[in-house]
């Protein structure tokens, strides 16, 4: 049995945190509307160094299978990101780009829980940048600079309350 799990910044939290709804792809409505997990697309995420992962919403396909329950998403927060990225690069001499480095977190996570239950289980994740575009952010992680951001309920209603109403389409 697969288990898929997605790894998004709590800073935002689209997956984890947002609404399963119809909305725009953009924030100047130019886009068609779509339906998928989103926090507004007037949403402005805090200014966290997640590489493109600041995205107010999900992918529709993605979405669809969160909402049907093939799929588990959590949300963590970017200081513990960079430090699951810099325990990788020091073994593994590859420096990952942060959206990388979320799914590492997330297998560091998943690898914990096993050493606690004594389960075996392969586990997969996707690293697909380098993170050498994220110099800076590693070295205001390096030096505390980098701080963790959770938006609150109230920050994250004031853009779902703008969602597009659509008429005999929402349920």
């Amino acid at each position: 049995k697969v288990r898929a799990v997605a790894v998004e910044p709590s800073a935002c939290p689209t997956l984890t945190r947002g609404v399963f709804a119809y909305d725009f792809g953009d924030l100047a409505k130019l886009t068609p509307i779509m339906k998928m997990y989103t926090l507004g697309h007037e949403f402005m995420p805090a200014g966290i160094h997640a590489g493109g992962l600041r995205y107010h919403g999900m992918s529709p396909i993605l979405s669809k299978l969160y909402h049907d329950g093939y799929l588990e998403a959590i949300a963590v927060p970017q200081t513990e990101v960079f430090e699951a990225a810099t325990l990788f690069a020091k073994n593994e001499s590859i420096l990952p780009a942060p959206e990388s480095a979320h799914a590492i977190l997330g297998a560091i996570k998943e690898a914990e829980k096993c050493k606690v239950s004594g389960q075996a289980k392969t586990i997969l994740f996707g690293l697909t940048g380098t993170g050498f575009f994220d110099m800076t952010a590693y070295e205001s992680f390096r030096t505390g600079k980098l701080i963790d951001y959770v938006p609150t309920d109230a920050d994250l209603q004031v853009s779902m309350d703008r969602l597009p109403k659509i008429p005999g389409i929402q349920d």
